[in-house]
């Protein structure tokens, strides 16, 4: 292997691990400071293993370690995901759950020359209205789970889930999870009040709303491309993308010259990279990009790992 391919691997490695436990460090602290201050219960895993946590110590006086618990649900979606969608891809999942899994549980009593300082930090930075607690920590929790996707990794639990079946199957799960988040949304809401499960909700729209923004790679955009050099073109997306493109003739109205006009469906996070391509190959290219609500039939995904 040449030395250049090694460095670049390397590198590559070092930048994963380094999103990868950023995120976690993120997820950790975000759960010992706006999400317990608000009493949230976040979707997917991490909010079923709270809830748990909760319900041990509140009816049965029983203290269950977080990391315990979000480890054991996560066991078999992860050996799953191991299997069908790539080890690299499921192996900085599974590090990124057990850091964050840890860390949630020594935060509130790491200690560093006998006094707690962690816990002071947080306290300090917590906030006592419910509802910036929801708003901040939806948002510190995009912020986590976008450095794991941004790594080529998820922050476990549903995802493992959700991409698996999107894999596999080639159908959306996210419904699915929703209505999994409602079934520990209502839980919490009976075992406790309704405003808690209420604010939960402000928490997870957050998340889901701010993720949305941060990563794109799950999201397509379809590109409306009218050109006089589209042999080139079509070249230079299939190269830069693994897709290809439709061309269909066309006469330019107002020079009366003919034009084509090349349809092609992109990953979201593609396209400025490959507009700026385009324009080099031919700077009088009109480029119209669209959002992609709904996509059906094959569409190359690019592999996890």
């Amino acid at each position: 292997m040449p030395a250049r391919t090694r460095t670049v691997r390397v590198l590559r490695t070092l930048r994963r691990l380094f999103l990868v436990l950023t995120g976690a460090v993120l997820m950790a602290f975000n759960i010992n400071s706006f999400v317990s201050a608000g009493g949230i219960i976040p979707g997917g895993f991490t909010g079923f293993s709270l809830l748990i946590k909760d319900v041990a110590w509140t009816f049965g006086n029983i203290r269950l370690p977080f990391s315990i618990i979000l480890y054991t649900l996560n066991a078999v979606p992860a050996i799953i995901c191991f299997r069908y969608i790539g080890k690299n891809f499921t192996l900085y999942s599974c590090l990124m759950v057990l850091v964050s899994g840890f860390l949630t549980d020594w935060i509130p009593g790491a200690e560093i020359g006998g006094v707690n300082v962690t816990a002071a930090i947080i306290a300090f930075l917590r906030p006592h209205d419910i509802l910036l607690s929801s708003v901040f920590g939806g948002l510190l929790n995009a912020v986590a789970v976008s450095l794991c996707l941004y790594a080529g990794a998820t922050s476990g639990g549903t995802d493992f889930i959700a991409i698996l079946i999107s894999e596999k199957f080639h159908r959306d799960a996210w419904n699915y999870i929703l209505a999994g988040n409602c079934v520990i949304l209502a839980l919490a809401a009976w075992l406790y009040s309704l405003d808690r499960a209420l604010y939960s909700i402000i928490f997870q729209f957050t998340t889901t709303f701010m993720l949305s923004s941060l990563y794109r790679g799950y999201q397509q955009r379809t590109m409306l491309i009218i050109t006089g050099k589209a042999d080139e073109i079509c070249t230079l997306i299939r190269d830069k993308t693994n897709h290809t493109a439709t061309s269909l003739k066309g006469l330019g109205s107002y020079e009366k010259v003919e034009r084509v006009l090349l349809y092609s469906v992109v990953a979201a996070d593609e396209v400025s990279g490959l507009v700026s391509a385009i324009k080099k190959a031919d700077e009088k290219a009109f480029i119209n990009i669209l959002k992609t609500e709904q996509l059906n039939g094959k569409f190359y995904q690019r592999r996890k790992d």
